[in-house]
């Protein structure tokens, strides 16, 4: 399996504390499934400040480290960025970092809100060849009480990911809800596990793929994980809503 946003990079932001803990994560991803992660430390949001060279830096010495210890998973760098105004600017610039240096991005809106600028900006990344994928929409306050924004973002181009604890109901019932109907609507494209830690975020995507199964069908499943795979070879994504598995009247009763 792929991870496309986890805070696995040691002493960045508040992900892993230090290079233990990072490679404790990175056990937990490879019993898990997980042999591919793009770290993704948060950029510009609260007090965290991860440009390009900071982050390539981070993943060659966890890459070391991983070889040391023979653990078999893939680090590529990536970023969480959060919105503010010199966001295309800092593009440009080269300090932002896609997702393994693909056309995608991954962005993260204020959990209260979505910006004003957020449709200007996002067309503007088009514009530049670049992809938004909205980090988990459905721990945004506005998009998670209407989603209607979401669906416009989503039509003009955007992609969005859902987090493993919104879909296993580790964070209530009422998101894991919201998630489910964000899914079944064509408003999710990827699946991550977000983690920060081992505990309380682990770096687990099975669990949420087993919910999505159960709930949704097979081939929601493979929708998601092909867009990851598409995702870290840089390959175009269709943002096509797979068919929903009718369940039998026995399974029902």
């Amino acid at each position: 399996m792929i991870d496309i946003h986890c805070h696995i990079l040691p002493k960045v932001d508040d992900g892993t504390s230090d290079m233990e803990e990072a490679i404790m994560m990175a056990r937990q991803a490879v019993k898990d499934g997980i042999h591919h992660i793009v770290a993704t430390p948060h950029h510009r949001a609260h007090h965290f400040y991860n440009e390009r060279d900071t982050i390539q830096e981070a993943v060659n010495q966890l890459s070391q480290q991983l070889e040391i210890y023979n653990i078999p998973l893939h680090i590529y760098p990536g970023q969480e960025v959060r919105t503010y105004s010199d966001l295309l600017l800092d593009y440009e610039n080269g300090l932002l970092q896609s997702l393994n240096n693909s056309r995608y991005l991954l962005v993260e809106f204020p959990s209260s809100h979505v910006p004003d600028l957020a449709e200007e900006l996002l067309y503007e990344l088009s514009l530049l060849g670049v992809v938004p994928i909205i980090a988990h929409p459905e721990r945004n306050k506005e998009l998670a009480n209407d989603s209607t924004r979401l669906k416009d973002l989503v039509r003009e181009g955007a992609l969005a990911q859902m987090t493993t604890n919104s879909i296993t109901g580790q964070l209530g019932k009422n998101i894991q809800k919201i998630s489910t109907t964000m899914c079944r609507e064509g408003l999710v494209h990827f699946i991550a596990t977000d983690a920060h830690n081992v505990q309380t975020r682990p770096c687990i995507l099975s669990d949420a793929y087993e919910v999505i199964q159960e709930q949704l069908g097979r081939e929601f499943v493979d929708y998601y994980q092909n867009n990851a795979k598409l995702l870290l070879h840089n390959e175009a994504i269709e943002p096509k809503l797979p068919l929903i598995t009718k369940r039998s009247w026995y399974k029902f009763w």
